[in-house]
């Protein structure tokens, strides 16, 4: 078995002078692609020196300053976090769970809308009228009777008979009849 070949790494030294002479520009630049979030573009800096760290021969390069390459490093590890981000689901505060509806209550207002429109749907159509005018259009007896052309004695009839017609529909409710 051969050893196994010692990795390069970049001297520290060479480390400590890139974040003194670009660490400050480094991080302004990636607060504006975090949107503020300091934590985030601290994180992201010190990403960006570990790539320096892990691949030392890009000081090598002969460029004229190291920048270009640094932010260049820092956007792609900027993107490639957003993306990660974006990737997964929201993080929920475990208190918000409490305050939030179960599935099962979606499900049941579901069953009581369809139980309720049958119920309505099963009334006459000049009950169904009154109930549409007074109840779905929040319109008065008055309003209602001038809307529908009879007397607002009628109305005022054919709303009580009507809602006792769906009581007697949705007794599984609890309305009582």
């Amino acid at each position: 078995m051969s050893p196994s070949p010692t990795l390069q790494r970049t001297e520290p030294e060479a480390l400590a002078e890139l974040q003194r002479d670009h660490g400050r520009a480094l991080f302004g630049f990636l607060l504006g692609l975090t949107s503020g979030d300091a934590q985030r573009a601290e994180d992201l800096v010190q990403e960006t020196l570990v790539r320096v760290w892990q691949h030392p021969e890009v000081l090598t390069t002969g460029h004229e300053s190291m920048r270009p390459w640094l932010f260049t490093v820092a956007r792609r590890l900027a993107i490639d976090a957003r993306r990660a981000r974006l990737s997964r689901p929201q993080e929920v505060d475990p208190d918000g769970l409490e305050q939030a509806p179960s599935p099962e209550d979606a499900v049941a207002g579901s069953v009581t809308a369809i139980d309720v429109r049958r119920a309505v749907g099963s009334l006459g159509p000049e009950h169904r009228a009154v109930l549409m005018q007074v109840y779905f259009q929040d319109r008065s007896v008055a309003e209602a009777a001038a809307e529908l052309g009879i007397p607002a004695g009628t109305v005022k009839s054919r709303t009580y008979y009507a809602l006792r017609a769906l009581r007697k529909g949705l007794q599984g409710y609890g309305l009582g009849a």
